[in-house]
């Protein structure tokens, strides 16, 4: 029987970023063993680029089970505290399984879950739990093998999965204006379905139409882009991870959500505005500690970003 490491993932692109370091930890773990990720289709190429994947399962969320042609050795819950994490594992039948421990599967041993922990924290310590080291600094991926997109622009990326962590287009746009005014050259990304709110800020801030970047690049495409920036500004969002895990200066915006738990775990190339109260980040309207982010705040921030790494 081959050695089959399964792992659950079927989250977005944080998600993904996040768990590098106990990905990582079950290769140097598991040298041997296929470590096989179940994750969306998307993710597939940056996955494999962290050299601690041999193969993705594309997996859109839980439920969506597809099981191996050989039962795994062992099944690892990287996706969440449970009970449908652990149901989906069970659903591929592994030998063994790590996870959280949940009441409602009290024959699967593991710790506890804690909310209070950085997601990068959480899963290494899930690791070490089993007796496998796990270095939560394990962050860095290696710039794709890309053409460059463009080269030292400045990347305002205004999207996030939900809309209590999107600052205002209109503030988007007013940094945008000033620094393109500045002479930095900016750009603006997004997903597809993004294009419209990226378009939306860059011509209220001026720009041309060729600014606009949203929905034109693939995902390593998108990672290159921002490898080779000079700067990132966004919110609590997936390509801020990918800001920490190139090395590459950003200025991070969080609401409803604490640094403390989904921020940059290193913070020498990176600055976190945050107000400081926690709130909803599931809410369809932007968290009031957001909005108490002012433009000039932000541009101050940047600006001293700009000038530091200059």
């Amino acid at each position: 029987m081959a050695l089959t490491v399964y792992v659950l993932r079927a989250l977005g692109l944080g998600d993904l970023l996040t768990a590098v370091p106990a990905l990582r930890g079950l290769r140097r773990h598991f040298p041997d063993a296929a470590i096989v990720l179940a994750a969306p289709a998307a993710y597939r190429d940056l996955a494999l680029l962290t050299d601690a994947v041999d193969e993705v399962v594309p997996t859109a969320g839980l439920g969506d089970v597809r099981p191996l042609d050989e039962p795994p050795m062992l099944g690892v819950n990287l996706h969440g505290a449970g009970p449908q994490s652990i149901e989906h594992l069970l659903g591929v039948a592994p030998l063994a399984m790590l996870t959280h421990r949940h009441p409602d599967h009290p024959e699967v041993p593991g710790p506890d879950w804690s909310e209070d922990v950085h997601e990068v924290d959480r899963w290494c310590e899930l690791l070490r739990w089993a007796g496998m080291p796990c270095s939560a600094d394990d962050l860095d991926i290696a710039r794709p093998q890309r053409k460059s997109v463009l080269r030292d622009a400045v990347v305002i990326h205004p999207g996030a999965a939900a809309p209590s962590r999107r600052w205002p287009p209109d503030r988007f746009a007013a940094v945008a204006a000033e620094l393109a005014g500045e002479g930095y050259d900016v750009v603006v990304t997004g997903s597809r379905a993004e294009r419209e709110l990226a378009q939306q800020v860059a011509g209220s801030a001026g720009l041309p139409g060729s600014s606009v970047l949203a929905g034109e690049l693939d995902l390593l495409d998108l990672v290159t882009l921002v490898a080779d920036a000079r700067l990132l500004v966004c919110g609590d969002t997936g390509v801020a991870h990918v800001a920490t895990a190139t090395g590459t200066e950003s200025v991070l915006l969080f609401g409803p959500t604490p640094p403390s738990r989904w921020g940059p775990r290193r913070l020498e190339r990176h600055r976190v505005l945050w107000a400081g109260d926690v709130g909803d980040p599931h809410a369809d309207h932007p968290d009031p500690g957001l909005l108490s982010l002012s433009t000039a705040e932000v541009l101050d921030t940047v600006r001293t970003a700009l000038k530091e790494s200059s």
